[in-house]
Order: C-alpha cells, then structure tokens, then sequence
C-alpha cells in the first residue's frame, strides 16, 4: 500500500503513531512507578486511565469542504484508498456522498458504514449525541475482501429520497422562498433530499489506523441544513482543504461556503485547485501551460486572503489513476505530492505539538511534582547522612544538644502545618465554589434563561436576544471562576513563601487557571450566531426550524467549552497544591526520621555506622526512582525537535 502515496507522508503519520504510543508508555510508567513508591488517590488512577485511553483515540482530522462536483471525493480516493485501483468512495457525476462523511478507524469494532437516517431532523439532538446511541443508526458490516461489496456498500452515500414538500419544509430542507434549493425540486411538486443525515465509516487504512481522520462535507445546502457541522465539525478538524474547480472557476456559491463556514472556522486553511486537467494541452508548450496555472493560484490566493503557499493546484482524477497504474510522470504532473508534503510537514506536525502540550499540562505536572519530591529525599538523606557523619567521635551531650535542636525544629514545624490546615479548609471551600460555577447543572441553568429570552419566537431577532442573554450569563459565570482562582493562587502563594522562609522548602510559584481561551471560545460562538442573523437569506426566509438547529448546535458547543474548562479546572486544583503537601508530608517524615536515627545513636552509639550504611541504600534507591522519572518526564516533554529536560538543580 505504501507505494500509492506519498512517502513522506506515510512515514510522518507513522513517526506521529509511534510518537503517540511513547507517550502512553511513559504515562503507563508513571502509574506503575505511583504503584510501588507511592500512595495516590483512586481519582488519579481514573485520570491517567482516561487519559491514556483519550491519546489511544487520538485523531488528526481532516476536513474536506466544498460545493458539490469539486471533486472532494475523488480526492479523498486519490489520496487514501488507491491501493483498491478503483474508486472506493462514490465520485461519479451525480453519484456523489449526498450527506457529511467521517472515515477513521476504531479499533475496538469491525469494519463498517452507519448511516443516520435523515428523519432523526424531527429531533432536538445533535449529532454529537446520536453518535452515542448506536441503535439510531442503520449499520453495514464493510467486507473487505471483496472490492465489489465495498463498493455496493459505500454508494449507499449517494442514496436520495423523494419526499411532499410538507415533509421536506418539516424536516428543514426546504423553503419555498430560497432559490437555492429550487434544484432540489422535482415533478409533481416533490423534493429530492438526502437519505441519510450523517454516516461513519470504520476502515482500517493504514493512514486511518495510524491515527488520520477524514471529515467530508458535500456541499453548500448541507453545511447550511447542519449548524453542527459550522460550529463544531469544521473549527475542531486540524486542517480544512477546501476545494475548488479550475473548469468552473470560483462561483458564487463557492465564496458562500468560503464566507459562512470555513475562513473564520478553520484552524488551518488549504486551497486545492482541482482539475488542473482540463488546462493540459498537447499543441502548448507545459511552461505555458504551468504559467496559467500559476495565475490562477494567485488570483484564487488573493480572493480568499490566503497566503499563496496555502493554494494548491492538481487534479485529484489524474492522480488516481497514475496510482492506481503506476505511472510516476503522471502522478508527479497531477499535483497531489506537494499536498501529501504539506499534510506531512506541516499539518500531522502541528498536531503533535498541540497533543504534547495538553499532555505535558495534564499529567506533566504530576510527574514533575513525583520528581523534585524525589530529589528533595535524595537531597535530605544526603544532609541526615553528612549530619551523622559529624557525630562520629562525639559524647552523648552533644548528641542530647542536637535531639533537641530538632524537637524544637519538630514543634515549630508542627505550628507551621497547623496554620497551613486552616488555609487548606479556605482553599478547598474556594475549589468548591470554583466547581460548582463550572457544573453542567450551573450551565443549564444559562442555557435555560438564554432559551427563554427566545420566548418561543424562534426568529433570528429571537436567536439573537438568546446568543447576547447567553454571551452575558457566561461571561458573568466567567468572572466567578476568574475571581476565585485568583484567590486560591494567592492562598497557595502565600503558604509556599511561608514554608520556604521558616522552613527552606523549594520556592515555587503556583501556576496560573487561564480561562482566556474560554471565553474567547464563547465569544466566538457569539460572533458566529451573530453573522447567522445578519445573513440576508435568513432574515427574509426565517427559517424557523433551521434557527432551532443553530441554537440546540450552539447549545451543544456551549457545553462543550464548559465541559472542557470544568476538566482543565479539576486538573489545575489537583496541581496547584499538590507539590506544597507532597513537600510538607516528605518534611514531616524526614524531621521524625532525624529524630528517630539521633535517638537511637544517643541511646547507642554504635548503631551510627548501621545507619550510614542505611542512608547509603536509601540514597542508591533514590538515585535510580530519580533517573527513572526524569526517562518519564523527557518522553512527555519532548517536542517535534528533541529538547533537554528543563534544568533542575540540588541533585
């Protein structure tokens, strides 16, 4: 299979699987390494659990945009599935996937397609939510043995259905006023609509398997009939290619799905050029031919406001067929290696970057914390071990002097603590209140009012009262959570310069809870829903049933962005005070240790050499837990370039 695609891409998905599984390694270590040395709470467990199974799953996705008759599918074929020489997914005229597509592989299911049937439109629930109940779907086992089969199975894609413009209007397909779906219209005053509202499709790939996912969206009605698709779908894939056709050049329905829902949405933006094809010519010469090419990359550059680098050229059906055939100059003169190269050099190494710093910011801190806790002992024992040492040839007065030395250090200490509990209590009551701003109940106590402020008029001045009731009810929550993590840093400030002053703990600053990107997340749902009201089309036509979909897809998003701050918060509280106990306790047993071994050495004097062969173990153990966490902390904190460890002093 690796010969029908590029091979720097096959070999950069590969680094970036393999990249993956020594991240689940070494988080996988780190837990065996909580099992033997410490003790750590039954939530963690579940956390490092959730978390090796999430990077497991872990996905690049991308998003294929387009109107239809771009040649997305065509594209997708000559791209991923050549190795079946013949075209896997549907891409005839006519014959093209009628509903959003998602391919990707799993792992823990067989090989299938679902398909959701078109009529789940009568409910509220998102597709996010549908994805969760199986039963809703219409599965197909996928027979990969058998190129026929596979194919029978995937033009289900293309499936239509005539339905009475009643059901059509119903279903939030149609509207007498929009001339944009007047092809959708049939004799005897039926509608054609798609069969099916969204379908998955379970192959495994090789691609697919080493952790790509493909997202296909056909065309403008669709994205315009799935808010879902514009606020989350497009937003949360690592890259859209969004395509175009050189033989029917840059339509007005193409800037419209440019201006609605990819320029402001996408993370990372690719123009593709397709069907260069029909510029070749044999009575010109090719420099000519690459020179009009050329011109229309920069002028499709400058319609979209793209850097001209980010605007490809090739033809996705010449590219198909030189690999399906073999034929290197035809493949070379398609076009599609210089996007195989930017999808690998560009795209799968972004991701991979973003993935190590979620990782490194969810359970780097821990091991962090496990490593200096580490060498903080290492670092005592060495100071207990140099103390006895000094007490070698000395009289029991001495001795007696300095047990009582530490026993005061001991009380002192011990005062220290208790006032430290006190802030603890404040600390946990503040975590508390922080929490309970971020709970879904909280969310859908705004979701409710901004429901509400609609007063069932479900029209896109009612849309709008809802987004700016919603905008103000979260911003509002916002500076709650804002306001109380504040607090509790100052809290867990203060304690960390009390025990570095009194105590000579470690200085440390406890990290900051950002929830900028939050709330510009909200924000952003905000200026989105306040385009949708501006589009003329849907103040004129007012469609009701679609500006219910965008709110319930808003709604959905919404919840998502709290959702995912709730598990940053979590994270941050666990973190935030984490490094101070794990010093206080280690503190602890070393002041009663010192004072055991001074005991035991004034009641004996010849126990000290025993206990200096002790500490010598001790410090050997150490020693080789130390050089174990820090293999740990360099495959998480390891970036696309190898970099050092960050510096770390007192061992």
């Amino acid at each position: 299979m690796g010969e029908c695609m590029s091979a720097r891409l096959e070999q950069q998905v590969q680094d970036y699987q393999q990249w993956r599984d020594e991240l689940v390694t070494a988080i996988t270590s780190y837990q065996a390494w909580l099992d033997d040395h410490s003790e750590f709470e039954a939530q963690q467990s579940l956390k490092i659990f959730d978390l090796v199974e999430s990077l497991k799953q872990d996905h690049v996705t991308l998003a294929f945009v387009a109107e239809f008759s771009r040649g997305k599918s065509e594209l997708i074929n000559a791209l991923f599935f050549a190795d079946f020489k013949q075209r896997l997914l549907p891409s005839d005229a006519g014959r093209t996937t009628m509903c959003p597509t998602e391919l990707f592989y799993d792992p823990r299911e067989e090989p299938f397609i679902r398909l959701l049937p078109i009529e789940t439109r009568y409910r509220d629930e998102t597709i996010s939510q549908l994805k969760r109940k199986p039963i809703e779907w219409v599965s197909t086992k996928l027979n990969l043995g058998s190129a026929s089969e596979m194919m029978e199975a995937l033009q289900s894609l293309t499936q239509t259905k005539l339905v009475a413009k009643v059901e059509a209007r119903t279903l939030g397909l149609w509207d007498d006023q929009d001339p944009a779906l007047q092809d959708m219209l049939r004799p005897g005053d039926r509608v054609e609509i798609p069969a099916w509202r969204h379908a998955l499709i379970n192959y495994p790939h090789p691609l697919l398997k080493s952790g790509l996912a493909i997202l296909d969206t056909p065309g403008l009605n669709a994205l315009g009939a799935e808010p879902e698709l514009t606020l989350s779908m497009i937003p949360n894939a690592h890259a859209v290619l969004f395509l175009l056709a050189l033989d029917t050049g840059v339509t007005k329905s193409d800037m419209e799905i440019w201006q609605k829902h990819v320029r402001a949405q996408a993370k990372h933006t690719i123009a593709v050029l397709n069907k260069i094809d029909v510029l070749w010519d044999d009575l010109k010469p090719w420099e000519k031919i690459q020179e009009s090419v050329q011109r229309q990359q920069q002028a499709t550059a400058q319609m979209l406001g793209l850097p001209i680098a980010n605007v490809l050229a090739l033809s996705a059906q010449k590219a198909l067929v030189a690999k399906i055939k073999g034929d290197a100059a035809l493949l070379a003169k398609s076009g599609i290696e210089r996007l195989e190269q930017m999808l690998a050099n560009d795209i799968i190494p972004r991701r991979r970057e973003i993935l190590r710093k979620s990782v490194t910011q969810e359970i780097g801190a821990m091991v962090l914390a496990s490593y200096n806790s580490v060498r903080q002992q290492l670092v005592a024992t060495r100071h207990e071990q140099k103390e006895l040492s000094s007490l070698s040839g000395k009289n029991k007065e001495v001795i007696h002097k300095m047990l009582t030395m530490l026993d005061q250090d001991r009380g002192s200490y011990d005062e220290t603590v208790k006032s430290f509990n006190v802030t603890r209590g404040v600390i946990t009551q503040q975590g508390r209140m922080l929490l309970n701003n971020l709970s879904i109940n909280r969310l859908d106590e705004i979701l409710e009012k901004a429901h509400g402020s609609i007063k069932g008029s479900w029209t896109t001045s009612g849309l709008s009262r809802g987004m700016q009731q919603l905008i103000r009810q979260t911003a509002h929550q916002y500076q709650h959570i804002h306001k109380h993590a504040k607090q509790i840093k100052g809290l867990v400030d203060a304690a960390y310069i009390r025990f570095h002053v009194k105590h000579g703990f470690e200085r440390c600053n406890a990290p900051e809870f950002s929830i900028d990107q939050h709330m510009e997340a909200i924000r952003s749902l905000a200026q989105r829903s306040e385009e949708f009201c501006r589009d003329p089309i849907n103040i004129m036509t007012e469609k009701h049933f679609l500006i219910r979909k965008f709110f319930l897809s808003v709604a959905g998003e919404a919840r998502v962005i709290f959702e995912r701050t709730h598990v940053e918060c979590e994270a941050w509280l666990r973190n935030v005070l984490a490094p101070l106990i794990t010093q206080i306790n280690d503190h602890k047993i070393q002041i009663e240790r010192r004072l055991d071994n001074i005991k035991k050495i004034h009641d004996n004097i010849d126990s000290l050499q025993d206990r200096l062969a002790e500490l010598e173990s001790i410090q050997s153990t150490l020693s080789t837990q130390l050089t174990v966490l820090e293999g740990i902390l360099t495959k998480l904190q390891r970036p696309r370039d190898p970099e050092p460890v960050p510096q770390r002093t007192g061992t």
